[in-house]
């Protein structure tokens, strides 16, 4: 989903950088204190790894490119505020030293790729923590749970990534969101699949590491 420069509208561009601007001050302002010598090296080590990851990409259409994200692995691991500063952080990077992204499409890649796939995997995590703890089901319901949020949120980022081409003119609206939705929907199975084993991984062997709205008790049915 990354997109070049020279593609989107001017308004589409003053829209979506001032979106991403404020939410980079709001999510400073909540995760400052928290970046501390416990938290830094699982920071950096996440960081790393969506860089790898995202630095992996398809040509889809335009210029743009899909790729696996890693939004719900952040969420589970270090909350929404953290997830979105760490995939800013990689989107910033990939756009400064390896171009991968234009300047002033900045503001755009990091909407679809970081705030809302965050944003939905946070609701979307937030909500199996609630059914699962209602019903027991946590076992059962947690790989499913982690899949389908990793589907939506890659689905979200492509959908609004196909309003902002669309709406800046390279091609007609309904066309090219359902370009962005059908090839999205594809790396979306493997981005949730990926996103699974990644997760239950760490779960069987480090459940500590997982994002603190979850106890333990809705991590390993006991």
């Amino acid at each position: 989903m990354h997109v070049p420069d020279g593609i989107l509208s001017m308004p589409v561009m003053v829209a979506t950088n001032s979106i991403a601007i404020t939410t980079l001050g709001l999510v400073w302002n909540r995760i400052r204190h928290l970046l501390t010598q416990n938290t830094i090296p699982k920071v950096a080590l996440l960081t790393a790894f969506l860089f790898v990851a995202q630095m992996i990409n398809i040509p889809v259409l335009g210029g743009t490119s899909a790729h696996l994200a890693g939004a719900t692995l952040a969420v589970l691991l270090v909350g929404p505020a953290m997830g979105i500063f760490v995939m800013l952080v990689v989107l910033t990077v990939q756009m400064l030293v390896f171009q991968d992204g234009g300047l002033f499409a900045w503001g755009a890649n990091v909407l679809n790729i970081a705030i809302l796939p965050v944003l939905i995997s946070y609701i979307f995590l937030s909500l199996y923590y609630k059914i699962a703890r209602k019903y027991a089901l946590y076992i059962p319901l947690r790989a499913l749970s982690i899949f389908i949020t990793a589907w939506f949120s890659i689905q979200a980022g492509a959908l609004i990534c196909g309003l902002e081409l669309g709406l800046s003119g390279l091609a007609p609206l309904q066309k090219i969101i359902s370009v962005m939705m059908v090839v999205h929907s594809v790396t979306g199975i493997l981005e949730g699949i990926l996103t699974v084993l990644i997760a239950e991984l760490i779960i069987a062997n480090r459940p500590d590491l997982i994002f603190t709205f979850f106890t333990k008790s809705d991590l390993v049915h006991e």
